[in-house]
């Protein structure tokens, strides 16, 4: 596997762009020890940021919700992620803005801590660039469920909630299953272990309330490709016998964009689906958006 610490090309770190393997931070950082870093997902395609006004300010109150600000606008971040994709010489790129709270403090307390934001950018290619975009994916449900919005920051990007994406992804992988499936404490739908799902009911679309996940960028943008074709959009508590009764299933996020769910399979669940007309049609106008000509801006605006 190829470090991603051991690579060619240039990072934006505080202001300027270093050599790739110069973008380091010492071992008492704050947030290596505190989980309290936020970080962004973006994708570029043709060169322009994607759905970028969109991400950068969910980045901004990603930091809020976990007490501190980005000393960077919105518009200084998106000029700084241009300048990575110029650097590096991407078009079709996946982009991660990191912040984090610096090493001034390794204690529980860091109100006096620096902060610090990184860019970069790299190819990775989506399904649909590598012509799997139909391929189907098997969920395992996680023993893992996600925290109550009063238990912790659930509705900000922070690093520290993503273990409970690792733990749950390893598990199903070590099942041979591609992701895991997590519920809330009460038992109802939440997410994967990175992105968004949602189900397909005739003519509705339907996906779990973001009352205690990340609400997805992505699924906002599909849902208005779906109005476009005259589906009703509905977000709501969704039960395990909701989805499993389901006409498809799929999922929505930015490392990979649309894919479909055929499979779930837990301790008290199975349950099996096609790769849906619906979802397939959604598919496609995704890959017709992306590659839309003019400003990126726009595109955020439309949904």
């Amino acid at each position: 596997m190829f470090p991603f610490d051991d690579r060619d090309g240039l990072i934006w770190f505080d202001g300027a762009l270093v050599p790739w393997a110069e973008a380091r931070l010492h071992v008492l950082t704050h947030a290596l020890h505190m989980g309290g870093a936020v970080f962004e997902g973006i994708r570029a395609y043709d060169g322009q940021v994607f759905l970028g006004d969109a991400h950068f300010q969910r980045f901004t109150h990603s930091a809020e919700l976990l007490g501190y600000t980005i000393p960077r606008s919105v518009v200084e971040l998106t000029k700084a992620t241009e300048a990575v994709l110029w650097a590096n010489e991407l078009k079709d790129a996946y982009i991660r803005p990191l912040a984090w709270r610096g090493s001034e403090s390794v204690s529980v307390s860091a109100r006096r801590a620096s902060i610090h934001v990184a860019i970069a950018a790299w190819e990775w290619p989506t399904p649909a660039a590598l012509g799997k975009g139909g391929n189907g994916i098997k969920l395992a449900l996680a023993a893992w469920r996600r925290p109550r919005a009063d238990t912790a920051p659930t509705a900000s990007k922070c690093s520290g909630l993503y273990m409970i994406g690792t733990l749950a992804r390893h598990a199903a992988n070590d099942e041979g299953y591609d992701d895991a499936l997590l519920l809330d404490i009460d038992g109802n739908i939440a997410e994967t272990t990175a992105t968004n799902i949602m189900l397909v009911e005739g003519k509705r679309l339907v996906s779990p309330v973001a009352d205690c996940f990340l609400d997805s960028i992505t699924k906002r943008h599909v849902f208005a490709l779906a109005i476009k074709r005259g589906l009703e959009v509905v977000e709501r508590k969704v039960s395990l016998p909701e989805l499993c009764a389901a006409d498809e299933v799929f999922v929505a996020g930015t490392s990979i964009e649309i894919q479909p769910v055929v499979q779930l399979d837990g301790p008290t669940v199975a349950a099996q689906w096609d790769v849906g007309l619906l979802t397939r049609d959604l598919i496609g106008d995704f890959q017709a958006s992306i590659r839309q000509k003019g400003s990126a801006d726009s595109r955020v605006r439309a949904v």
